[in-house]
Formats: structure tokens, C-alpha cells, sequence
């Protein structure tokens, strides 16, 4: 039986990258989106192209009472969810200083990139538990998809930066929690990858990459960061839990 994938906020950028990364493995893929229904509609196609089986399921993740029919609609057309991909998220709709940040615009961030994520993710955790408790073989994990912005301050973007300082945490604690039941859970931390999210910020980027902001001196690739979901999706990592991969050109070294 083929495996099944959970992305959220798989329709595009780094999410399209990780369901047509593990597509190739032939993974089932369901990818969660809220309002990009063509680019939805594009990614489960080149999902299906390389033989996979693919939905799209249209819903917002900060939407809490939502998560119950997430969960049952992958349940009825795959039976199980192996692996979830917490990779929904979104920046400040403007990014102001802290000194201006606005409680509508926190609670947004806070609510798609963290909040949301960790309901959903406890949901899912105990359907996992139940499943493995029916069957000893199965082996499901958790992959959260965080951010160099996790401990690197931009103080004109400071709910960005919580919110994923906050998924570094939900990493560890569900590590922690669930690994009594051989449920490994991961964090991939993209540094600047090129998608809709920093196209407005690309002249910027651009002179900072240029001038030796990482040792590889490019754009990150949403490609980049589903070979690493892959690899781990494919049980690369199985002694391994609560573990950080970097997939920032370099970015997290110190260096003189």
C-alpha cells in the first residue's frame, strides 16, 4: 500500500515543491490550501503526471473546527495519513516595526503559522497513535517547516518571526511526546527560497546574496526543500527525532 502525505499550504512555492517531490516516491498526496484554486488544481496534476495519486482539499488550517473533516476526507479516499508536512504559512499582510505591530496582523500570522499547525498536528498525533496501536509496522511522522526567521531577528516582521520561533518549540515538544510511540517528528528550516512570499523583497535578497549573506550563492529552490522532505519521508532519519535540518545555503554557520 502507497504511503500518504499531508502538505498544508501545498498549492504553490514550497509546498508544491515538497508534494511533487514526494509524488515521485509515489506517495499518495494531499495537499491543504485556502484559496489558490488554480495553482491547486496545477500541483495535484504534476503530482498525478508522475503516477502518484493526488487531492486537493480546500480549507483554512487557522480554521480549528475544520481540522476533524481535514482528517476524514484523507482517511476515506487513503485510509491512513503516514507522514504531515506542516508547511502552511504566511507573513505580515505589511510589514511594519514591532514599536507599530498590529494585534490583527499578529493574530493572523500567528493563527495560519503556529496555532493552526498545533491543533492540527495534535488531531493527527492521535490518530497516528490509534493506527499504530492496530497495526505495529506502521511508522508515521511529522515534518514542520520552519524558517531561519526562527532565531534570526527581523524586527519589521517580529509575528513572523515568533510564529516560527514557536514551531521550533512545537518540534521539540512533540518530539518529546510522541516518541514513546515511534513517532519521529522533524524540522526543516528553508533560509530564502524563491517564491511568491519574497518576490517582494527579491532586489533586496538579490544584493545580500550577492555581496555574501551565505556561502552558496544562490536562491534557495522550493525543490531544495522537498528533496530534504523526501529524503526524510523516505526513512532516511529513523534514529532521529526532534532533529533540525538546515537547507539555507550556509546561512546558520557562524563565521569571521
Amino acid at each position: 500500500m502507497n504511503k500518504t502525505a499531508l502538505i498544508t499550504g501545498g498549492a504553490r512555492g514550497i509546498g508544491r515543491g515538497i508534494a511533487e517531490a514526494l509524488a515521485k516516491d509515489q506517495f499518495n498526496i494531499a495537499i491543504l490550501y485556502v484559496s489558490a484554486d488554480d495553482a491547486a488544481k496545477e500541483t495535484v496534476e504534476a503530482c498525478k503526471r508522475t503516477g502518484a495519486s493526488a487531492m486537493a482539499i480546500k480549507s483554512d488550517i487557522s480554521n480549528t473546527s475544520a481540522h476533524e473533516n481535514i482528517c476524514e476526507q484523507i482517511q476515506q479516499e487513503y485510509g491512513r495519513l503516514d507522514v504531515l508536512v506542516n508547511n502552511a504559512g504566511v507573513g505580515p499582510k505589511n510589514r511594519l516595526d514591532i514599536l507599530e505591530t498590529s494585534e490583527d496582523s499578529y493574530d493572523w500570522v500567528m493563527n495560519v503559522n503556529l496555532r493552526g499547525p498545533f491543533f492540527l498536528t495534535r488531531r493527527i498525533a492521535n490518530r497516528m497513535i490509534d493506527e499504530k496501536k492496530k497495526d505495529s509496522s506502521f511508522e508515521p511522522m511529522i515534518i514542520n517547516i520552519s524558517s531561519i526567521s526562527a532565531y534570526t531577528s527581523s524586527p519589521n516582521r517580529g509575528e513572523y518571526c515568533l510564529s516560527k520561533a514557536g514551531m521550533s518549540m512545537m518540534t521539540l515538544l512533540f518530539a518529546d511526546r510522541l516518541a514513546e510511540y515511534n513517532i519521529n517528528v522533524y524540522e526543516i528550516r528553508p533560509g530564502i527560497i524563491q517564491t511568491d512570499m519574497t518576490s517582494g523583497v527579491q532586489e533586496k535578497y538579490n544584493k545580500l546574496i550577492n555581496q555574501g549573506l551565505y556561502p552558496i550563492k544562490r536562491w534557495g529552490q522550493p525543490e531544495d526543500i522537498g528533496k530534504a522532505v523526501r529524503a526524510i519521508a523516505g526513512g532516511a532519519l529513523p534514529f532521529s527525532t526532534g532533529e533540525v535540518i538546515n537547507v539555507d545555503g550556509g546561512f546558520h554557520m557562524k563565521r569571521l
